[in-house]
């Protein structure tokens, strides 16, 4: 194939060259012509010039004479005035009417010397008139001459090349003569192995034709029971499915693929094309520096191929995993998963990217050559990349939902999936009218750029790119939904399984299907299991030796790791103790600043209190000495009343000051009690840390090795998932092998009789363009000749 793309290469090139060959022929006679027409001009251009050399000659020689006549004439004309002043007496009786011959002479000087002015203006304009018309004749033939030397050296050029490519193509030409003959020999050697094949398959048809004898006589011998008849026993029988739903599924699921392949293409087109357009405008990098959100958008954009290739690749071993003996529902395609997952990512990378990319068109509105009409523009295509995303989003929860009925966790009834397919075939319809809205005013948007004096050739052709890749993208998008809406009905009927025995598919409406559809998982198993059986074991060691080796090696480990952590919580502990210690110790300095100032407080109290008792004695001795007037049963009275105060007043002050020492008593209780219930609690919070410590110790080597036992599990299934796929991708191989290799030979045999065919054609269009070449030489040399003579 890669040589047959060179031959149409080198075909298509040599088909340019031979267009040109006859336009640069046809230039080539023309300035051949103007040449000689510019030749002849120079001729008579040089004839004029020649006469108005001679004449100015001429001119110049009547010059001189005149110039000596009129000296001749002014020498006899001084001789005529002396001798005119010397007999003047004598000539007064002359005529007076008669003309003097001097004023004749006069008159004759100035006719010749307004004719000679005449002929020296004449002269010097056609001097300059030459000089001029002279230096434009030499510009044009240099002119003419590059041209054609120019021409001379493309003509050239393209004989030489021409004459390289015949080369090429000869040496070409015995490569695949002997590439034909490698080629027959293969075909000879590839008939003998098919004649060998044919053997062999009539000896395998034989040999299974016997078992086939052997295996009815085997059942009609010793199988009376058939188990298909009876309706309860044929329910605990394995479901067959529809083999032809399964073929129709596998086709549908391969052109969504295609189609994806298509989708994925084009948005990835659309990126790097936008990636390079932002980098051209509104800033190339070379005058203005690029705005930090311009850099991280380019940035984002070079990475679109991380999101968007795995889309395409989780969706084609989607298609992989789908044989024709499993049915495919969306309880059972749980490989969807991986793609939801992935179409996942790729939505929430577009999710980013549109700031940048709304951003960015309003740097580019900001720009001062932006005008009102294109900022319009802009907005509207601000928007429709709004709504673009919006509609991904709307895709992505569709695509999320049908890929999570194969979950565990999934509750959405049977009934449902109809639905969901009919609003994905809706979601792709809306794509499909978002895209065409942002091709549209992309369309209008660069038209309007394209009028602006600033916009250059390479931000040009980048919009083309752009506006390519928007097409496809519509065109991708159109297929996608034509697609789905075509299939809808295919996709929104349940499959179809029944029983072994039985030709009803599907049971009644409310008794369901008679048994589970998902059988495929066994199946793989009971395929790996026998594969293993049939697989040699390989060398270990015995399984007493490799369980202690390991329990030794975990419980070392183990104990080094619990015995590090230990450590280090005891390294922590010591340092929350000492934290703690100084945090205590900072709560007792401030207690004894507390205790210092309630002591302050109890002596100023103390100090009040005498004050009033000294007042409450000065107040009772002038009462005193008031109530001497009165009786003695009053005294008395007074008396008592006074050493009822007095013993008030005492015992005041001794209970202020039995109360001082009652708290201080017990603030050291207190203090005592809860520094033996903090020591308490620490032994048992050490005992628990120390309990949990080799509890933890033991749940971890328990989880360790409960991982080990998952790991090896996973990897002994992923091991048979991975047999089983490669011996069933061998397979297909080997086919298509065997069809392409046949198909490859007849195509190089036909590509082989299309290339002799289209040698033998240039070869007669070369010994044409020769004849011609000869001719036209021949032709030239003759004409050189004629313009010598």
């Amino acid at each position: 194939m890669a040589d047959a793309q060179k031959y149409q290469k080198l075909a298509t090139e040599y088909a340019k060259l031979k267009a040109q060959i006859p336009v640069l022929k046809k230039a080539y006679l023309e300035e051949q012509a103007v040449c000689n027409e510019l030749k002849e001009k120079l001729k008579e251009c040089e004839q004029s010039i020649r006469k108005y050399e001679q004449e100015v000659d001429s001119l110049t020689f009547r010059n001189q004479q005149l110039s000596t006549r009129v000296l001749f004439l002014q020498e006899e004309l001084d001789q005529a005035e002396t001798s005119k002043k010397k007999s003047k007496h004598k000539h007064d009786a002359s005529p007076v009417n008669l003309p003097s011959p001097t004023s004749v002479y006069n008159e004759e000087l100035m006719n010749k010397i307004q004719e000679n002015e005449m002929l020296h203006k004449q002269v010097a304009e056609s001097n300059m008139q030459y000089q001029s018309r002279l230096e434009e004749l030499e510009k044009s033939v240099k002119d003419y001459e590059g041209k054609f030397s120019h021409h001379q050296e493309v003509l050239d050029s393209t004989i030489q090349k021409d004459k390289a490519q015949i080369d090429k193509l000869q040496e070409e030409k015995a490569m695949l003569e002997i590439k034909c003959q490698s080629l027959e020999k293969e075909t000879k050697s590839c008939r003998s192995r098919a004649d060998i094949a044919e053997n062999q398959l009539k000896t395998v048809q034989c040999h299974l034709q016997k078992q086939l004898e052997q295996a009815n006589k085997i059942i009609t011998d010793k199988l009376p029971f058939i188990d298909t008849k009876n309706r309860d026993l044929n329910g605990l029988n394995l479901p067959t499915h529809d083999r032809r739903h399964q073929l129709q599924a596998r086709e549908l699921v391969s052109q969504a693929t295609n189609h994806t392949a298509e989708l994925v293409q084009a948005l990835s087109n659309f990126y790097t094309y936008s990636e390079q357009r932002s980098k051209i405008y509104p800033a190339d990098g070379t005058h203005e520096p690029y705005s930090p959100v311009n850099i991280q958008y380019c940035k984002y954009l070079h990475e679109n191929m991380t999101y968007l290739r795995p889309v395409e690749q989780s969706l084609k071993h989607f298609l992989s995993t789908l044989n024709e003996d499993s049915l495919t529902t969306l309880e059972t395609a749980t490989e969807l998963q991986p793609f939801a997952v992935n179409f996942k990512k790729m939505v929430a990378y577009m999710n980013k990217l549109l700031p940048y990319q709304l951003s960015s068109l309003e740097e580019e509105c900001a720009v001062s050559s932006c005008s009102a009409s294109l900022e319009s523009k802009n907005m509207d295509l601000h928007a429709s990349l709004k709504h673009l995303t919006a509609v991904f989003n709307k895709l992505d929860t569709y695509v999320g939902l049908l890929a999570a009925q194969s979950g565990k966790t999934c509750s959405h009834p049977q009934k449902n999936h109809a639905h969901f397919f009919s609003h994905l075939c809706q979601a792709l319809k809306d794509l499909n009218n978002a895209v065409r809205e942002v091709s549209k005013h992309y369309n209008a948007k660069v038209s309007l750029e394209h009028q602006l004096p600033t916009a250059t050739q390479r931000l040009k052709t980048t919009d083309e790119c752009v506006v390519s890749s928007l097409i496809s993208l519509v065109t991708c998008t159109g297929k996608f939904n034509a697609f789905l809406s075509g299939n809808l009905e295919f996709f929104s009927q349940s499959a179809g399984y029944r029983t072994r025995g039985s030709s009803i598919g599907i049971d009644s409406v409310t008794e369901g299907p008679r048994s589970n559809p998902a059988i495929v998982c066994y199946r793989q198993k009971a395929a790996g299991y026998l594969s293993s059986l049939a697989s040699t074991a390989p060398e270990s060691v015995p399984h007493q030796v490799a369980v202690q080796n390991r329990q030794t090696l975990l419980s070392s480990a183990e104990s080094k790791e619990g015995l590090s952590k230990q450590l280090a919580n005891f390294q922590e502990r010591v340092g929350k103790l000492e934290q703690e210690k100084e945090h205590w110790m900072l709560e007792l300095q401030l207690l004894q600043i507390k205790y210092d100032n309630e002591i302050q407080k109890v002596k100023k109290l103390e100090k009040e209190i005498s004050l009033k008792q000294k007042l409450a004695i000065d107040s009772i001795e002038d009462n005193m000495s008031d109530t001497v007037r009165e009786s003695k049963d009053r005294t008395a009275s007074s008396n008592s009343g006074k050493l009822l105060i007095t013993s008030a007043l005492l015992g005041q002050l001794d209970q202020v000051t039995s109360g001082a020492s009652d708290s201080e008593t017990r603030e050291t209780l207190i203090k005592n009690h809860f520094s033996k219930r903090v020591n308490e609690m620490m032994l048992q919070h050490q005992q628990l840390d120390s309990k949990c410590v080799a509890f933890h110790s033991e749940v971890r080597a328990l989880h360790k090795q409960l991982q080990i036992a998952n790991k090896v599990k996973t990897q002994a299934e992923v091991e048979l998932k991975t047999t089983s796929q490669s011996l069933a991708q061998l397979k297909d191989e080997l086919q298509t092998t065997t069809k392409s290799y046949e198909g490859q030979l007849s195509m190089m045999s036909e590509h082989l009789a299309g290339m002799n065919e289209k040698l033998t054609q240039q070869k007669d269009e070369i010994d044409d363009l020769r004849s011609q070449l000869s001719v036209a030489k021949v032709s030239t040399s003759k004409s050189g000749k004629k313009s010598r003579k």
